[in-house]
């Protein structure tokens, strides 16, 4: 189901707090209550991967059951992950990487994208097809404060949300960076917590991720 919606601008995720989490769904039954989880935390922008068979079915339970929360479609590796996430109702797209045929597709079908990039080449690909807000990924693997700092010279209209490797303990140092609007974090969602139910716990550590601030 598309929505009937204005598609967003992607840095207009930004607004809505410090970390989008990333999450991965094993079972459709945890989506909804997640969802309202995080939602209850203050954590409204919520980018669930494909990385399992019921990513898809995850995805459309949100998006038709938690209207306040804003549903992504993360682990977007061609245009039909794309065309699917529309189709699940999606808001957004995150990619790990860039591709042309990804990015031009995404602006066809209007779903707002988030690509991913790990070096000034797919930085310069990505702006050069209109992208000036992009995922850093693997953020820490592929060079973590010092690889923003560094390109943050040439690509002075380019920002990033730096995703992989990032810890609540690190996000406030990304976060105090310039060109770093917001961070993508797998820590709101940890695996045993989802399998357990415990939302109560997953509501506390998206309300102490909402209350992140970047610190020099």
């Amino acid at each position: 189901m598309q929505l009937d919606v204005k598609p967003m601008n992607t840095l207009d995720l930004v607004t809505h707090g410090p970390v989008i989490p990333v999450i991965v769904l094993q079972r459709v039954a945890d989506a909804v209550p997640l969802a309202r989880a995080l939602v209850a935390g203050g954590v409204k922008v919520l980018e669930v991967t494909l990385r399992t068979a019921v990513a898809l079915d995850c995805m459309r339970a949100i998006a038709q059951q938690v209207p306040e929360a804003l549903v992504g479609a993360g682990t977007i590796r061609s245009v039909d992950d794309a065309k699917a996430a529309l189709d699940a109702g999606c808001r957004f797209g995150v990619s790990p990487g860039y591709t042309r045929d990804i990015g031009l597709a995404c602006q066809r079908i209007g779903l707002p994208l988030l690509p991913g990039v790990a070096s000034a080449s797919e930085v310069m690909a990505a702006n050069a097809d209109g992208y000036s807000f992009l995922k850093f990924f693997p953020a820490t693997a592929a060079g973590g404060i010092p690889m923003l700092k560094a390109l943050a010279g040439p690509f002075t209209d380019v920002v990033f949300c730096p995703t992989g490797g990032i810890t609540p303990e690190t996000a406030p140092q990304f976060l105090a960076l310039p060109n770093v609007k917001v961070c993508g974090g797998s820590w709101l969602t940890p695996q045993d917590a989802v399998e357990a139910q415990d939302w109560e716990r997953i509501t506390r550590l998206a309300r102490a991720a909402s209350a992140l601030r970047g610190v020099a």
